[in-house]
């Protein structure tokens, strides 16, 4: 049985010697300002257990992670109808192209490229304020990590508003086909807020706990989601979760996971662990450098692959 304190440690000491972090995500001015050093990792194993190393505990802006927990509650709201919306496809291009919407007709590709979770944040809308359906995001995290302490980075938000011209963009052309149906101002603030939840590494792996027990939530024993539905957010983890990334994830790591600008990478090894990494500096494909190569590290001595026998 793997070590998971000792190998933690060993990924924490490599990644610390690094010389090539990555770049952190500057277009953004909140973000720009992160230390490209810090380097942090969770792991909640399917029996309970929790195994930290590095800045496992300091809260980070998980970006697009959010886009994880986003389609969750959007499910819960109108279910399989979303896909009337949204695909299920990879999308090979950036996670901010418009190239694609306009050759289909408004509707993205899949809900984790931001065209789709800007789909996702209007469905969770739902008819109510911006405010409620916020209100309503970070309920769900306090509830998925078990800590009332998770929040939203309103200067993370405030940042993302100000500088997200090409997201508001994508949402007025997707309103052009109808596929918008409140204010573009309320899907887009929906939106930027989500983006803006702040979790540390250990809070990010409890949240995802769900997603590697068949749906359920391992404190009360209640359904989240049904198994099927578990199942199917984790396939789109691995098969869109790093945007034109998603396969060279898949081939090296073999878990579903999602990144996120900030530098935070959830992964899901289901019935065995639910993962979190944060390390800000990004690789060309806007993905956490050190986090990926820490998770190809860690599901290589695991076994953890979902492609392992």
């Amino acid at each position: 049985m793997t070590d998971l304190d000792g190998l933690l440690a060993r990924i924490v000491a490599e990644a610390g010697a690094a010389t090539d972090r990555g770049k952190v995500a500057d277009y953004i001015p909140s973000l720009a300002r992160i230390d490209a050093k810090h380097f942090g990792i969770a792991v909640v194993t399917a029996e309970g257990g929790v195994h930290l190393a590095g800045d496992a505990e300091m809260p980070f802006s998980i970006q697009s992670v959010s886009k994880v927990f986003a389609l969750t509650l959007a499910l819960g709201r109108v279910g399989d109808a979303l896909w009337q919306r949204v695909g299920r496809e990879p999308s090979g291009s950036a996670f901010n192209s418009i190239v694609q919407l306009e050759a289909e007709q408004g509707i993205p590709r899949n809900p984790f490229i931001n065209a789709g979770a800007i789909v996702v944040s209007d469905i969770v809308l739902g008819g109510a304020s911006p405010r409620e359906a916020i209100g309503d995001l970070l309920r769900l995290m306090r509830f998925l990590s078990g800590d009332e302490s998770v929040f939203i980075d309103n200067e993370v938000a405030e940042s993302e508003a100000e500088t997200g011209f090409r997201n508001l963009a994508l949402a007025n052309y997707m309103k052009a086909f109808g596929n918008i149906e409140h204010s573009v101002a309320d899907a887009a603030r929906v939106y930027f807020h989500q983006c803006a939840l702040a979790l540390s590494c250990r809070q990010l792996a409890m949240a995802g706990r769900y997603l590697m027990l068949d749906g359920k939530h391992p404190d009360t024993g209640a359904a989240v989601v049904s198994p099927q539905r578990a199942r199917r957010i984790n396939a789109l983890m691995l098969t869109c979760g790093h945007y034109d990334g998603s396969g060279e994830f898949a081939f090296r790591v073999g878990i579903p996971g999602k990144s996120g600008v900030g530098g935070g990478i959830l992964a899901i090894v289901p019935g065995k662990a639910s993962i979190a990494v944060w390390s800000p500096g990004l690789n060309d494909r806007g993905n956490s450098k050190l986090g990926s190569e820490a998770l190809e590290r860690l599901a290589a001595e695991t076994n953890w692959s979902v492609f392992t026998p």
